[in-house]
């Protein structure tokens, strides 16, 4: 799947990226929203990010959705400004586990954040009241929070995961929107082909793929923005979003 946005998006910055949007309390919610884009626009993309939070990176691919679809899209801030730590990341002593495991079980329950987005949705509704169509896109655990938010009843048009975290065909089999998925070579394979068929088959739009050298994060925080390869294929997997939006939410 390829399109006009992966060959029109700029450079990305490596370093010392400046937000093009602004973040503030709205719609009533407790957390900070970052919020980049036309506030009159009739699309809006939620962006729903990894453990880490909102990363430079995380904010630079919001950027580009924003002024590729000319849509408003918003990263709503469920970990108070508190992500989890990369040194946790490989979890390979036991104090680095039992970090990262409390953080999950206090913090980052995808399946209570999963049961909030209709709520998150109504609230920016009353902020936003142009937008016509919501789309969203989770990295890794924010994937899983999507892939748990796109079954009968979802308040999106259209939703994509992104190096998905905790990948189960359970999920896929009740998907009732289009859905894309970019896997990177780290998630089980056997998993992301299983997806792909119930997509192809279920014929309710979007598509698979694996970035086969991309590892899994190389489109959020652990994104790696210096190294050309890396960077390119950070770009081209934005503009496979911006495609897929396009294609089916963009008014």
């Amino acid at each position: 799947m390829t399109c006009e946005a992966c060959r029109t998006i700029p450079p990305v910055i490596s370093e010392d990226y400046a937000p093009k949007g602004t973040s503030s309390a709205i719609g009533g919610l407790k957390y900070n929203t970052y919020i980049t884009g036309p506030s009159a626009a009739k699309t809006a993309i939620l962006a729903i990010y990894d453990i880490f939070g909102n990363s430079s990176q995380t904010t630079q691919g919001a950027d580009i959705l924003a002024a590729q679809l000319n849509a408003l899209v918003l990263i709503p801030d469920f970990f108070f400004g508190d992500g989890a730590n990369p040194e946790w990341i490989p979890p390979n002593t036991e104090e680095k586990n039992t970090a990262l495991m409390n953080f999950v079980a206090t913090k980052a329950q995808w399946t209570e954040a999963a049961k909030t987005m209709p709520d998150v949705v109504q609230a920016y509704k009353s902020v936003f009241p142009s937008v016509e169509k919501w789309g969203a896109y989770g990295l890794c655990w924010g994937g899983k929070v999507l892939a748990l938010s796109s079954g009968s009843g979802t308040p999106f048009t259209a939703t994509a995961q992104v190096h998905p975290g905790r990948m189960d065909k359970a999920d896929a089999e009740k998907v009732a929107i289009p859905h894309a998925i970019l896997a990177s070579k780290d998630e089980p394979q056997e998993i992301v082909s299983a997806y792909s068929e119930v997509i192809e088959a279920n014929a309710l739009g979007g598509f698979v793929e694996t970035y086969g050298k991309m590892w899994h994060g190389w489109m959020g925080a652990r994104a790696d923005l210096k190294e050309e390869e890396s960077s390119k294929e950070y770009i081209r997997g934005y503009g496979q979003l911006v495609g897929f939006f396009e294609k089916y939410v963009v008014e």
